[in-house]
């Protein structure tokens, strides 16, 4: 009985895993296919340095599901869920918009200088990342649930959103299509999942704080790639987001009264 359960709890999730791969990796065979080994090796710059958001969030996606299932009471887990989501995506939409505003310099820094159009890329397939972080934290809804069933319909749809992209963007701008159509599935998938998860186990998450906390990251990157700034502004624009949250009512009473005596503190 109890192998039965845990087959019914775990084998979806092979093809999830599988759909994930694939979202992940795809998208370089189209461009080697469309583009040649050059937009490829560009784009692989570009994912090296993107990765960093990725890189940064392996340990929390290791110790999330542990944590996330240790919590007994489904009010607590629920409120905690809900805090997750927010201020993991603040951090994660921050990091990403550090690596987008200042791609052009990290490009130069660690890559050819052949492959410096791999800038164009780095912003999009950062905060993809993002997206990515926020997904694990909705998905463990439905493994609280045990209704993991359905995960790979979702996983399915943001793979087939991805290649669907590929197939439409990639001749036409190619490793920037190829960043699209990345983010794109990952936006796909964490709509997916939260439909799913909310429909199998509600959590009130903070959504308005979240797509403030989002939004203002890619408001700044814009700010920062389409200005053109230099080093320095751009720098400036990644130190002011948490500022700028505050100027959008982004912090409860309780976080900014933290932050002033952190202030205090300091100084």
């Amino acid at each position: 009985t109890l192998f039965r359960k845990m087959q019914k709890f775990g084998m979806p999730l092979v093809p999830s895993a599988l759909a994930l791969w694939a979202i992940n990796f795809i998208d370089r065979e189209f461009i080697v296919w469309y583009n040649g080994k050059a937009e490829g090796g560009g784009y692989s710059a570009a994912i090296k340095i993107a990765s960093v958001v990725t890189f940064v969030m392996i340990a929390f996606r290791t110790a999330w599901p542990a944590f996330a299932y240790s919590i007994e009471d489904d009010g607590e887990a629920r409120r905690t869920y809900s805090f997750v989501l927010t201020y993991l995506l603040a951090f994660a939409s921050w990091l990403a918009l550090a690596l987008g505003a200042l791609a052009p310099w990290l490009v130069e820094l660690l890559t050819n200088p052949r492959y410096q159009r791999a800038e164009k890329g780095v912003a999009l397939l950062a905060f993809a990342g993002a997206v990515y972080a926020g997904y694990t934290v909705l998905a463990i809804g439905s493994g609280r649930a045990r209704r993991t069933q359905l995960n790979w319909v979702v996983t399915g749809t943001g793979a087939a959103a991805n290649i669907g992209l590929n197939f439409w963007l990639i001749p036409r701008w190619g490793m920037v299509g190829a960043a699209i159509s990345t983010a794109a599935a990952y936006v796909v998938l964490f709509a997916g999942m939260m439909l799913y998860a909310q429909y199998v186990y509600p959590v009130p998450y903070q959504w308005r704080r979240i797509v403030t906390a989002v939004g203002a990251a890619v408001g700044l990157n814009v700010a920062a790639r389409a200005a053109h700034l230099s080093l320095a502004p751009s720098f400036l624009l990644v130190l002011v987001y948490p500022l700028a949250l505050a100027v959008l009512g982004f912090y409860l009473p309780a976080e900014r009264k933290r932050l002033r005596r952190l202030v205090a503190v300091i100084r």
